[in-house]
């Protein structure tokens, strides 16, 4: 960059930063038609393009556009606006008054003006379709201030076209919101729409940031057809950026200034709302579209009818597509392409396939999307001479998905010889195997047992070229933790993360689970740095498996400390999390810390069987069977109904200290409430009658238990039913 001197009509020296390969061309002159000549031509000229202004071809650059926004011609109706750039005649500017030039630079002038208007012919006629030029040209009879104008121009176009560059500083907003309106009157709605997204990014962080844009648009805009497409393009830059609530305000403000984002931004803006769960401020947008003449259709209603089949609900999607002729819509087959597709999904079959038949005889022709969605939800319920039926009645030709369908099934029964079969005939019927297909494989042949195979196909997959996916990663990574080893499956997500793949919760949580197991806690700790530093956020499942190993570590103070903070930050601890804790301590002996968590436990977290179960199993062990009763008591206070593992439990821990008696009254309630007994709770009325000293305990506790039963309508023998329930008695 050099620095040029300047002097405007008051004698004023203004020093401005130019590149060094338009020295020779800035001191000609300083009229603003020179100066952007020069500028343009460094440009066109320059090797290195940044980003938002990268194009090979400039005709190409013209022609990118949104596919909502409308070809935008430079004579759009006109907003007067205070500082707005107007035409005026070339002779009139080089007159100015205030942009006189000194001898020795008009004589500089005149002797190159020829050759720099042959040069500009030159660039026009290699790339007649550049509308950018001729806004150029447009741009060149502006009457401003020249030197400001320069300024802009450097500080937006610097010798890599770097926009950060205008942002930095105090005027760059302004000038990068008055090149946003050139692209877009020149129809390089991409562009725009690049430089409108990196404003958004940009100032963001600071207070009333749309505001202060919206404002600067405004002030800079002198087309309303203009301000309609930047409006739109900033309003989709705020719902890319996942900032609803920012989008929704900017869409209900445009209402002051008559302008609305367009069909396709609102369309955009809808998807996002029901993405996130906000399905009501999703129907009071809407509304507000209908207010703006933007009328409902069948895409739009098929947004709400998806985002109702996601939730379950798959009847309020229903009465929505019979609704539709209401609106003056006809529902067409995305609509019941969507219901189908979530009743297969929800293995409704005989309600999918009725909608199935009822389509074709309205006259729909049923895509492959439809019956291939029917097909695999036969598959996944094992129904294959179903999928099979339906795919010959529709003559619907194999692809990908549907092998993987039938593929899915084969596995799923551990059927991997016929699995096998079906994959090498792919080839053979001119389909390559996909991604899915060879991930469907792999899953087999890890749950099936057979690594080796597994790891076979997984070497298949990387020499045909498919790449593997998180999904692939994370089977064998599951795999690798099952057999417990802890080498390979690090090694895997090692190769996974050099791949470019960012492994999700659930393999962190897969890997978590085995350290844990293996008293690991420091690769814990580590692995729950890695995800904060890759943005994977833990979930419940996460801190559960911490707090379930430092329990099962001796840690039980560090893992009370760490569900305590949960409850501070507003985590919502689940029974999953309380048990594991109410475990640790009650195996350790510490029942009344163990008591205290279990009181702790409110709404909508309240124990269960299997918290109860932790701690009366602990209370047992203890020989503390005062307390196991009264806390069984409490429990049936609550309405918990007690299942045959805890009454067992209970029993074992009365009969060990003697006490038959009350075991005798739990086996007949546990009867009364159709809870059978079973092998254990016939051992551990032998250990009672033991403990008792009685002659003969085995044959006291048959004859007990018989006696139990005959009382309650069982008119079986002890040996008959206990081999009934659970087989022949050890």
């Amino acid at each position: 960059m050099v620095a040029v001197s300047c002097e405007e009509g008051d004698g004023i020296v203004v020093q401005v930063h130019f590149p060094s390969i338009i020295l020779l061309v800035m001191r000609s002159s300083i009229s603003l038609i020179y100066h952007c000549s020069a500028k343009l031509k460094l440009i066109l000229r320059s090797n290195n393009i940044s980003r938002p202004f990268s194009c090979g071809n400039s005709a190409a650059m013209c022609l990118s556009m949104l596919d909502d926004e409308p070809s935008i011609s430079y004579d759009a109706e006109d907003i007067p606006k205070r500082g707005c750039i107007s035409a005026v005649n070339v002779d009139e500017l080089e007159s100015h008054h205030g942009d006189r030039c000194s001898a020795e630079e008009i004589s500089w002038f005149c002797e190159n003006q020829k050759s720099e208007e042959v040069e500009m012919e030159s660039m026009k006629m290699s790339d007649t379709n550049c509308e950018w030029i001729r806004g150029c040209e447009k741009l060149y009879r502006a009457k401003l201030n020249q030197i400001n104008m320069v300024r802009g121009l450097d500080k937006l176009f610097d010798q890599n076209s770097e926009a950060a560059l205008a942002l930095a500083l105090k005027n760059g907003i302004r000038a990068t919101c008055k090149m946003i309106h050139i692209f877009a009157s020149r129809n390089m709605n991409h562009m725009a729409a690049c430089l409108v997204l990196y404003l958004v990014r940009t100032y963001h962080g600071q207070k009333d940031s749309f505001t202060l844009l919206l404002d600067t648009f405004l002030d800079t805009c002198t087309e309303r057809r203009v301000l309609k497409a930047v409006y739109s393009m900033l309003v989709n830059s705020y719902i890319k950026e996942d900032m609803l609530k920012i989008a929704l305000e900017a869409s209900f403000k445009g209402r002051l200034l008559k302008i609305f984002p367009s069909a396709a931004v609102c369309n955009s803006l809808l998807q996002a709302l029901l993405r996130s769960n906000q399905s009501d401020l999703a129907w009071d947008f809407l509304e507000e579209m209908q207010s703006q003449g933007i009328g409902m259709n069948a895409s739009i209603i098929s947004l709400f009818i998806n985002d109702y089949c996601i939730k379950g609900d798959v009847r309020s999607a229903w009465k929505l597509v019979t609704e539709m002729k209401n609106f003056g819509i006809k529902a067409d087959m995305v609509a019941y392409s969507i219901i189908v597709h979530h009743l297969c999904r929800m293995s409704w079959l005989n309600e999918a396939t009725c909608l199935f038949f009822k389509i074709l005889q309205m006259g729909f022709f049923l895509d492959s999307v439809v019956i291939s969605s029917v097909i695999d939800g036969y598959c996944k319920v094992g129904n294959l001479g179903k999928a099979i039926h339906i795919l010959s009645m529709c003559n619907l030709p194999l692809d990908n998905f549907l092998y993987n369908s039938f593929l899915t099934k084969l596995c799923r029964d551990h059927d991997m010889s016929d699995a096998s079969k079906l994959f090498l005939e792919m080839p053979e019927v001119g389909l390559h195997p996909d991604c899915y297909n060879y991930t469907t494989m792999i899953r087999g042949y890890c749950k099936a047992g057979d690594t080796k195979r597994a790891l076979h196909y997984f070497g298949k997959m990387l020499k045909s070229g498919n790449r593997p996916s998180t999904t692939t990663y994370a089977v064998l990574v599951d795999v690798n933790c099952q057999i417990e080893d802890m080498g390979k499956a690090e090694h895997v997500l090692q190769i996974m993360m050099k791949d470019g793949l960012v492994p999700d919760v659930v393999v962190c949580n897969t890997l978590m689970h085995l350290y844990g197991k293996k008293g690991c806690l420091h690769k814990i700790f580590k692995l729950l740095g890695l995800m904060t530093t890759v943005n994977i956020s833990p979930d419940i499942i996460t801190y559960n498996t911490i707090i379930h190993s430092l329990m099962r570590n001796g840690f039980m103070t560090q893992a009370r400390d760490i569900l305590d903070e949960l409850v501070q930050r507003g985590f919502s601890p689940d029974v999953v999390t309380f048990t594991s804790v109410i475990d640790g301590f009650a195996k350790r002996g510490n029942f009344e810390e163990a008591f205290l968590v279990w009181s702790s436990m409110k709404v909508p977290v309240q124990p269960d069987i299997i918290t109860c179960s932790a701690l009366l199993s602990g209370y047992c062990r203890a020989n503390r069977m005062e307390e196991a009763n009264v806390l069984f008591r409490k429990m049936l206070d609550a309405g918990l109904r007690p299942d045959l593992i805890l009454y067992n439990t209970l029993i074992h821990g009365f009969c060990k200290i003697g006490c038959v008696e009350d075991a005798c009254c739990l086996v007949n309630m546990m009867v009364q409430g159709d809870i059978y007994p079973n092998n254990a709770t016939y051992r551990a009325l032998v250990l009672g009658f033991e403990k008792k000293r009685v002659r003969n305990p085995a044959e006291t506790a048959h004859s007990k238990l018989q006696e139990i039963l005959v009382k309650n309508g069982i008119n079986l023998g002890v040996d008959a039913y206990l081999s009934m329930v659970n087989g022949p008695r050890n």
